[in-house]
């Protein structure tokens, strides 16, 4: 039996991860840790401890104690907060999965999941249907640090055939977690203030197009890469990931259909510039054809589980 360790279990794709990994494996095969107390939803259903990702001897710690056989590390400081704090972001990225790495080759653990992000493109590549191999010069320290750590994924590999795995996430949109501080958070906060307000500012401008995933696509998609054959995997950079490309007035116009008097104005910051040099849509041909990818959510379909979803959680009727 796999014994799974979560680095940043309390983050947007941690909590829903951990909680789909325990449903999957069982509870007490599912180790999460975080630096801050338990999230909520992960409150006594599973083993738990207290992390700082960058404390490489506690992370060997609980590995060698609860007998870790794959580690999902989804620690990081994101885009837009990254940006705030480049040589923080750099730091916390790298030496984590650094760390990491060198920890799966010397306790010679099964697999490790390491994700990615559509920040590793920038403004010199194809901005419509973004290949799987392209040009890729990322202008955010996020897309900078990503980037790096799938070449070095590739490179740990390549050179002592550690088993690592990577996706390059789009946007992801979740009801359950918090976002995170990245650039593409406006389609959350959105649906929020959507019902608690009828009205939203965004900080993107009306037709920045970007790709997006309802984040129960992404879970799965996750789970489905770590489950496939290793004889399938192709790449050992990163698989783009693809579900739906839209832009905020399209979100808002799929609002509108459930919210008739909901209203959007416009008010774009530093967050526009990262989003223009970021792709509008993805090619995830590949990611389909090694290991059989397909998305269950578009735009409306996730709007309707958005909405219905936070309506619960705000008590909104």
């Amino acid at each position: 039996m796999e014994k799974i360790l979560i680095i940043g279990a309390g983050g947007q794709i941690g909590v829903e991860l951990t909680l789909a990994l325990r449903k999957a494996y069982g509870n007490d095969n599912v180790v999460a840790t975080d630096i801050k107390p338990a999230h909520p939803l992960l409150k006594d259903n599973g083993p738990y401890y207290i992390l700082d990702v960058m404390d490489g001897d506690a992370t060997l710690e609980i590995v060698k104690k609860e007998k870790i056989t794959q580690i999902y590390l989804l620690a990081a400081l994101l885009s837009a907060t990254g940006e705030k704090a480049p040589k923080k972001a750099w730091d916390i990225n790298m030496t984590s999965l650094l760390q990491t790495l060198e920890l799966g080759v010397q306790e010679k653990l099964n697999k490790i999941y390491w994700p990615s992000s559509i920040a590793v493109f920038g403004p010199t590549t194809p901005h419509d249907l973004t290949p799987q191999k392209t040009v890729i010069e990322p202008r955010t320290v996020y897309g900078v640090s990503k980037y790096a750590g799938e070449l070095w994924c590739q490179y740990y590999n390549q050179r002592w055939g550690l088993d690592v795995r990577s996706l390059r996430y789009p946007g992801l949109i979740s009801w359950k977690s918090e976002p995170g501080g990245g650039t593409t958070d406006y389609a959350i906060d959105i649906y929020i203030e959507a019902l608690k307000n009828k009205h939203y500012t965004c900080f993107l401008s009306e037709n920045s197009y970007l790709p997006m995933m309802y984040m129960d696509d992404a879970i799965r998609g996750t789970i489905e890469l770590m489950e496939a054959p290793v004889d399938k995997l192709k790449t050992r950079m990163a698989y783009n990931l693809s579900a739906m490309s839209f832009s905020p007035k399209e979100i808002a116009a799929s609002i509108q259909k459930h919210i008739p008097d909901f209203k959007i104005d416009y008010n774009p910051d530093f967050r526009q510039a990262i989003a223009d040099g970021w792709p509008k849509s993805i090619d995830d041909s590949a990611a389909r054809a090694d290991w059989g990818w397909k998305n269950n959510f578009d735009l409306d379909s996730m709007t309707i589980e958005m909405l219905s979803h936070l309506r619960e959680k705000l008590g909104i009727k």
